[in-house]
């Protein structure tokens, strides 16, 4: 594996990274479509808010839960038969979703889309490393970086025009061609550049994790109508993610390295990443659904009103990786971070009277900010890890960060509906993602006392 990108030809390394990055997009936008659709197909379906919301925090949920078994994936079998395999699997999702005429049955279609995706994300960040050179690896890791933060950020905008100008089943017919296109294209073009490796996978270790992660975030969604089996559901997965760990040390080969853990810059500066993806998740979640429930504005005005925060996004995650292999850290992720809490304000004190020009741009403002802590803080997070890691750092990174989406994602909206006033409800959830980028920040200055 250390000697892929010697012995990969530059058009090659071009194909590769282009088709990897192209479908990283689809599936990310597609992971946060659902957002402002949700009030739209609450009402088409006739569920409440809290059961529409699985279709966003089942599908988060579901990545964070599978993504630990990208790493066997990608070590067992030839690159090409995982891409094709993992495009294959999105786009039946994806069918189905064309298809669905329940609530059930699109739910089944988002959770498809998220197995795939769930691999797909970690399978790109390994690939990437793998086939360029070390010296590269910042400046492609920003590069992913800045589509992990950009699919994310433009997904509730693409579908605010969507849902206004063809209807909510166009989120997957739209997207079944892209992702076709990409499937053909991948069986003509994506080459195979590394061989399978004998591994034996621990399908007990499998077992576990899926059970455990089930179980544990599963329990988020049940605390507001069942407190005692909530309770029962969360200490039973954390009890069998703990055995999980304890199996991974004991094993000669494990599912997951957790021993990576013990790099103190992947272990912090993942938790900094982390706490950047709660709070651009928590925040997409709530923007389209207050707008749309409370200021009564249509999909596509809500889909607006973060569409210069997205594009805002994606220009400062371009700038901010070549700063970063220029000046590091440091103050690219304070700054990032302090703009942050300012760009907050007008979420803290949300009301019928907030000016939707004030929303926009302070959104915006954030936006940038989580460019500047997001893009450094992921590359910052492999920067001590050896090229055999990788694909097992990319999975338990982006496990985590995925979870904690799908923690986010479902807090915020189930927080909202506890006050008798939305408008306060929305105000407590935004409190919390405010406290997530203090703890962000904390974290990282702890980091800085002993950087390397």
């Amino acid at each position: 594996m250390s000697a892929i990108y010697k012995n990969i030809k530059p058009k090659t390394r071009l194909i590769v990274t282009v088709l990897l990055l192209l479908a990283c997009f689809i599936s990310l936008a597609s992971q946060t479509m659902m957002l402002t659709a949700l009030p739209v197909i609450q009402k088409a379906m006739h569920v409440s808010l809290n059961a529409a919301q699985w279709l966003t925090a089942g599908y988060t949920l579901l990545i964070g839960v599978i993504t630990p078994l990208s790493s066997n994936l990608y070590e067992k079998f030839r690159n090409r038969t995982v891409f094709l395999g993992i495009i294959t699997t999105f786009v039946l999702g994806t069918l189905l979703g064309c298809l669905a005429q329940n609530f059930l049955t699109l739910l089944l279609a988002r959770l498809v889309q998220a197995l795939a995706g769930g691999l797909l994300m970690s399978f790109q960040m390994t690939t990437m490393v793998s086939i360029y050179p070390p010296q590269k690896r910042g400046t492609i890791l920003g590069l992913s970086g800045l589509v992990v933060a950009f699919g994310p950020a433009i997904g509730p905008t693409l579908s605010g025009f969507i849902m206004t100008t063809l209807g909510w089943r166009y989120l997957f017919y739209l997207v079944l061609p892209l992702m076709l296109a990409i499937l053909i294209l991948g069986y003509i073009f994506f080459p195979n550049f590394k061989e399978p490796q004998d591994i034996k996978i621990d399908y007990l270790s499998v077992f576990i994790s899926l059970l455990g992660s089930s179980l544990a975030l599963g329990s988020l969604t049940v605390f507001q109508n069942n407190l005692a089996v909530a309770t029962t559901m969360l200490i039973g997965g954390l009890v069998i993610l703990y055995l999980f760990v304890r199996r991974q040390l004991k094993l000669e080969q494990p599912m997951l390295k957790v021993t990576i853990f013990k790099v103190r810059s992947f272990r912090l500066m993942t938790f900094v990443g982390m706490l950047a993806f709660v709070a651009l998740l928590g925040t997409e979640a709530m923007i389209p659904i207050y707008t749309q429930n409370v200021w009564g504005v249509s999909s596509m005005v809500s889909g607006l009103i973060l569409l210069p925060g997205a594009l805002c996004n994606a220009l400062a995650a371009a700038i901010v990786g070549p700063l970063y292999d220029k000046h590091g850290p440091k103050y690219l992720i304070i700054s990032g971070a302090i703009l942050m809490l300012i760009a907050s304000i007008p979420l803290v004190t949300i009301s019928k009277d907030t000016s939707i020009w004030v929303l926009t741009i302070f959104y915006s403002f954030r936006m940038i900010g989580n460019a500047m802590v997001f893009s450094p803080a992921m590359s910052e997070a492999f920067k001590a890890l050896q090229l055999r890691e990788i694909s097992h750092a990319t999975a338990l990174n982006n496990t985590l960060r995925q979870t904690s989406g799908a923690v986010a994602n479902t807090v915020v909206v189930v927080l909202a509906g506890i006050p008798a006033s939305f408008t306060v409800g929305t105000r407590l959830s935004m409190w919390v993602i405010v406290l997530a980028v203090v703890l962000m920040l904390g974290i990282f200055l702890q980091y800085l006392r002993k950087p390397a």
